[in-house]
């Protein structure tokens, strides 16, 4: 490719012609389904990010129509455009995502299809509005079928191989019927912010006005001229941090708990193919021996988003300041910590999330009845783990196990392809570098077990499939009687 900008719309018939050479659309399969007059969809997808739409394409492949539903208007799905705060995405440039292996839905196709390849070049990390408008440009070329606005107000898996779920829209209230229920729903998949205990003295309507969560929605252009403390020195402390001190903070204090800044982000190191495909079979030792090792060695901040912060003089990193309790005074919060106490006008906690139900509401039907992995396996004496205790035991589709065998017949038909699927699978459901693998083991495992409950209509299909290959008149029969030895 040159250096000259090519179409974008030549990029799309790429694109189109693509996925033709390659039968990727494949010819429905699944015998139509309605239940209490209404139609049945296949496979309904809660969540229509990145995650959502690499599994709707994946199931495109094996002719599979997913419809996906969000609660967010349209183009403001997942975190990108709403609440994630640093400058550009953490993730090489040259990590494919969620393309499948198809060359013309990469990032880097879409990039150098409107800037050209030294633009390429020239590029260091992808800017994270930027990666926004890319995953809309996927959405639209690979017909992803979104319902935006609609928000899944519970789940009820069902003894007949069906899951109802309830939804609100701008039309008002409506049930869906769905085979399988996959929750794309992000990095606080199972729960939300992971608010610590050293909070609980706040009135409830302090948060917003004088505290956030690092994930809220917030206007960080009110931290103008206020003094700002953050609890954290991860990846989004520096970007809270950041984007306080350029939208005019005073000053801003980042407390952390550790003692020192940790500078090897261990999990790059677990980034090989064999441990994307083969973390599921691994025994449930080394599955959680991994994990909480990259838990507990904590992944640093990049480099990049933490200069973003040092080069303000009026930053502060302060280490081995564990928070011991925030209370209100007038209109600021002082934040008692084990060095001394410090005074906010306003505290951002960039503490993290958990899985906690409870924050899921829409999950309560089944949310009890779970298996967790800390009802599966008891770690070796130092590995405990609040995180991996709590993450769900996961079957090979990603689908849901029971606590208790026989009492929630229906949960297999959920799948859980979010964060919490990790401990399980790998991350492989929700991070840019694995998301395409992945997207691909969810929809094969899903087109395998619908075949499964199927099987006696395939079945009577393929007795009564009688589409000849030949007519008859393709050969004239010998006269066989001529062709052989006379008898003796």
């Amino acid at each position: 490719m040159t250096d000259s900008p090519a179409s974008l719309a030549a990029l799309e018939a790429r694109v189109r012609h693509d996925l033709l050479t390659l039968n990727w659309r494949a010819r429905p399969w699944l015998p139509p389904r309605t239940h209490a007059g209404q139609p049945v969809v296949d496979v309904l997808i809660i969540g229509a990010g990145q995650a959502g739409l690499a599994a709707s394409m994946a199931l495109a492949q094996q002719g599979i129509a997913a419809v996906l539903l969000d609660r967010a208007p349209r183009d403001h799905e997942g975190p990108w455009a709403t609440t994630a705060r640093m400058d550009t995405l953490r993730s090489p440039k040259e990590l494919t995502g969620p393309a499948l292996g198809v060359p013309s839905l990469t990032f880097r196709a879409w990039f150098e299809a409107q800037w050209g390849a030294a633009a390429w070049e020239a590029l260091d990390k992808i800017p994270r509005l930027q990666w926004m408008d890319y995953l809309r440009w996927y959405r639209r070329v690979t017909e992803a079928d979104v319902r935006n606005e609609h928000e899944v107000l519970a789940v009820h898996p069902r003894t007949n191989g069906l899951v109802e779920v309830d939804v609100r829209s701008p039309v008002g209230a409506a049930t869906w019927w769905a085979r399988r229920v996959v929750l794309a729903t992000g990095r606080d998949g199972l729960g939300g912010p992971q608010i610590p205990p050293f909070m609980d003295g706040l009135p409830p309507a302090a948060r917003g006005r004088l505290w956030a969560h690092s994930s809220d929605v917030f206007d960080y252009r009110t931290l103008a001229g206020k003094r700002v403390g953050v609890v954290g020195m991860g990846s989004s402390a520096m970007d809270s941090a950041g984007t306080a001190l350029e939208c005019g903070a005073a000053s801003v204090d980042l407390i952390a708990r550790r003692a020192a800044m940790p500078t090897v982000n261990k999990s790059k190191g677990s980034g090989v193919p064999g441990l994307t495909q083969g973390h599921h079979g691994l025994p449930d030792a080394w599955k959680w021996r991994i994990r909480h090792y990259i838990n507990a060695t904590q992944v640093p901040p990049p480099r990049g988003s933490t200069l973003r912060v040092s080069r303000h003089t009026h930053a502060h990193f302060h280490f081995g300041c564990a928070v011991q309790q925030v209370a209100q005074v007038g209109d600021a919060l002082h934040v008692a910590t084990s060095q001394g106490t410090f005074a906010f006008d306003f505290l951002v906690l960039a503490t993290g999330f958990a899985i906690d139900w409870a924050q899921k509401p829409e999950f309560a039907p089944f949310a009890h009845q779970v298996r967790l992995w800390g009802e599966r396996h008891v770690p070796a004496p130092g590995e405990e783990d609040r995180e991996l205790f709590d993450s769900p035991d996961l079957g090979p589709t990603f689908e849901f196990r029971e606590k208790t065998p026989g009492a929630c017949p229906g949960l297999a038909h959920i799948h859980c392809f979010c964060y919490p699927a990790a401990l399980s699978h790998g991350t492989v459901s929700g991070d840019i570098p694995a998301i395409s693998d992945g997207a691909r083991r969810l929809a094969s495992g899903i087109a395998g077990l619908l075949y499964a409950e199927d099987v006696e209509h395939h079945f009577a299909a393929l007795q009564a499939y009688a589409e000849p290959e030949l007519l008859g008149d393709e050969w004239t029969p010998a006269d066989t009687a001529q062709r052989i030895l006379p008898p003796t």
